[in-house]
């Protein structure tokens, strides 16, 4: 029971580390922009990291991190040892301003340890291979959706009727998808509003599809209004949109990295025999869980958000909403695929994205190819780290 509770210790000081390690995902264009200032973007960040717990309910993202590794090869070494080599990595590149991935890392740290503890076939290789895959796509996905965003903007600025034409299309299938996922009955109305308000009308998990509904539609609101405004009063306009932009992403972030740590504090839970099954979860691991990546997300990064706000490309308050409502989308989409991927790698393709709609030569690609070597390292030294860990704790565990 020691060993438990030094493991889940483990695992929300790692979630704290992956807070303030990924601050930057955040915070790093609003305070790069100059609309927050570095204290107001981080209390801003941490506040909308903990209300992802009130809108990611379904878990599937740490239900994806506890079946990286076959149940009957998980037990209580294995994760502490998993949890010490992500937690060392994590804080070397944290140290050295390096935004590489918290969420490959963790993931690096247990396929390691348990490639040491019962071999290669420990491994689920299907679901490491589909997360693998998203260290390409989640940045490539965040970087044309952001180039197609940073467009829309650009000509909405114009007076041409093209962009009016695609806001309106925005505007219909946003009005369509509530229609479908609004339920009108005027009994239930009267009689239980306010349960109607939140059980019928956002029906638990498609909450966060509203939500990302909802600012798409003020955006698209906000586009034929762009060809009026000179460029004083659209960048005034474009830093009360970060807001909201940023917001999005805190939420993504949140509802994306706390879960991988709950799954890694299940399976620990499942191997000592304290729950049977994933969906024995107890209410309090997503809450210390969301808790714990909300305070470290305060405690910021200030190394890492100077590489992410200025370092990949110049961003204007134009194009912090762009990179950030592109970082939201990819991660909200990804989490419904239950699919756990970087943050850090999304909001990078992102800013790469806006930066490139000016010219391929406004991205210091030097500095991107730098970041991509860290991105590629992280899951093999986090798991060689991890074997080597293992190897030393097994020998102490087993006397």
């Amino acid at each position: 029971m020691t060993f438990l509770i030094v493991i889940i210790a483990l695992a929300l000081i790692f979630d704290y580390i992956n807070g303030f390690h990924d601050a930057a995902n955040s915070i790093a264009t609003i305070v790069s922009t100059k609309v927050l200032t570095p204290f107001q973007a981080v209390v801003w960040a941490a506040v909308f990291n903990f209300v992802a717990f009130f809108i990611f309910k379904d878990h599937g993202v740490a239900n994806t991190i506890a079946k990286t590794v076959h149940e009957e090869f998980i037990t209580l070494p294995v994760i502490f040892s998993g949890l010490i080599a992500a937690i060392a990595w994590n804080l070397f590149t944290w140290w050295f301003g390096i935004p590489s991935s918290s969420s490959h890392t963790l993931i690096g740290g247990f396929a390691g340890a348990a490639i040491a503890h019962a071999g290669f076939n420990s491994v689920n290789s299907e679901k490491v291979m589909e997360i693998a895959s998203f260290i390409v796509l989640a940045p490539l996905v965040g970087m044309l959706v952001a180039f197609i965003i940073s467009l829309w903007f650009i000509n909405s600025f114009r007076k041409g009727p093209a962009p009016k034409i695609i806001s309106l299309i925005v505007i219909g299938l946003v009005m369509l998808f509530l229609y479908f996922n609004i339920e009108t009955n005027p009994d239930k109305l009267k009689t239980h509003f306010d349960s109607y308000i939140v059980k019928v009308i956002f029906h638990g998990s498609n909450f966060k599809w509203l939500l990302l509904a909802f600012i798409l539609l003020v955006m698209a609101v906000f586009t034929f209004f762009l060809s009026t405004l000179n460029a004083a009063r659209s960048n005034q306009w474009f830093k009360r949109l970060q807001l909201v932009s940023s917001a999005a992403f805190s939420i993504g972030h949140g509802g994306n990295d706390a879960q991988k740590v709950m799954g890694i504090i299940t399976a620990a839970l499942i191997a000592d025999g304290q729950i049977s099954d994933f969906h024995d979860m107890p209410v309090w691991v997503p809450l210390a869980c969301y808790a714990a990546i909300g305070i470290g997300t305060m405690s910021g990064g200030w190394k890492i958000v100077k590489t992410m706000g200025t370092r990949i490309t110049k961003v204007t308050p134009f194009e912090g909403v762009a990179a950030e409502t592109a970082g939201a989308i990819t991660l909200f989409v990804t989490e419904a695929l239950k699919i756990p991927v970087s943050t850090t790698h999304t909001i990078t393709g992102s800013i790469i994205g806006v930066g490139a709609t000016k010219r391929l030569s406004a991205v210091r690609w030097g500095v991107t190819l730098n970041l991509l070597w860290a991105w590629i390292l992280t899951i093999p030294v986090s798991a060689a780290l991890a074997a080597g860990v293992y190897y030393l704790v097994s020998h102490y565990y087993a006397s």
